[in-house]
């Protein structure tokens, strides 16, 4: 029994480091190839009324955001491979879509402490607040303390965790019905066309609370909004419901071709960890 015990121990945090370390550099890759198309959306958002958009200094921000996305997306991975284990240990084969959504908002929730000072850090640079990430850290500590760097944690959970739980879910279950119909394992392009698709659909879904995000996070010590419902109230009352929709393209485009990319180096570097533990 002890021996068994262990050994599946050995297994998890092998699943948790190979995650980690799948997880860390897909999304380096993603963020470094469409940090552009992220700064473009974030401004769209962020603009209220008949606010022009500054299209300069679109990779602003970008090295202390990789500081950021690096353990933030190596802690997701690394949770989330775990965890999924587990629960289709726990689910029948029926419910697996349960088990992809529950390991998802878990992967989802263990990463925002590192997530969500990284999201404020960046956008308030991509707004033109701040140069660089050192300074943002320093001032908005120095104005705002630490509750200064978790602006908005409430709505970006409300808004990462469903997104995690419904993207992942969606592409594992595309990926076993996949499996099932071609009765084979999935080539590198097949996964990220299924990363791809289920980026764009949960990015376009999730943009509301997106865009609600993005206003609690970087309106620092103005304090237009007192909370989430506040924001959503003020945003209806003075812009609209097509306000809620703002960036809803750059945003699409951006997710669905990082689900692209991250997932197809996800599979990969999942693929390449796996041959190297068989050659050992």
């Amino acid at each position: 029994m002890g021996g068994g015990g262990d050994g599946g121990s050995c297994d998890l945090l092998q699943l948790l480091f190979e995650g980690a370390l799948a997880g860390g550099a897909a999304g380096v890759v993603v963020e470094t190839a469409l940090y552009p198309i992220d700064t473009i959306k974030t401004r769209l958002q962020a603009a209220q009324g008949g606010s022009k958009i500054q299209w300069k200094g679109l990779y602003a921000g970008l090295a202390g955001n990789i500081v950021g996305v690096l353990p933030a997306s190596a802690i997701f991975v690394g949770v989330y491979e775990p965890a999924k284990r587990k629960l289709l240990e726990i689910f029948p084969e029926n419910l697996s879509a349960i088990a992809h959504l529950t390991a998802g908002a878990i992967g989802g929730a263990a990463s925002s402490l590192i997530r969500v000072p990284t999201e404020v850090v960046k956008q308030r640079i991509q707004m033109g607040q701040f140069k660089t990430a050192p300074d943002a850290v320093r001032l908005i500590v120095a104005k705002e303390g630490i509750k200064g760097l978790y602006a908005g944690y409430g709505s970006f959970l409300l808004r990462d965790l469903p997104f995690d739980a419904i993207q992942f879910c969606i592409y594992e279950q595309l990926r076993i019905g996949y499996r099932l119909t071609a009765k084979r394992e999935l080539k590198d392009a097949e996964n990220a066309i299924i990363g791809a698709f289920a980026g764009a659909i949960t990015g376009a879904l999730t943009t509301p609370l997106d865009v609600m995000k993005t206003r609690l996070m970087i309106q620092g010590q103005a304090n237009q909004y007192r909370g989430f419902i506040d924001c959503a109230q003020t945003i209806m009352r003075e812009e609209g419901a097509g306000a809620f929709l703002k960036g809803i393209e750059p945003r699409v485009l951006w997710i669905g071709i990082g689900g692209s990319i991250f997932f197809g180096v996800l599979e990969k570097t999942k693929s390449v960890l796996a041959q190297r533990n068989i050659r050992r």
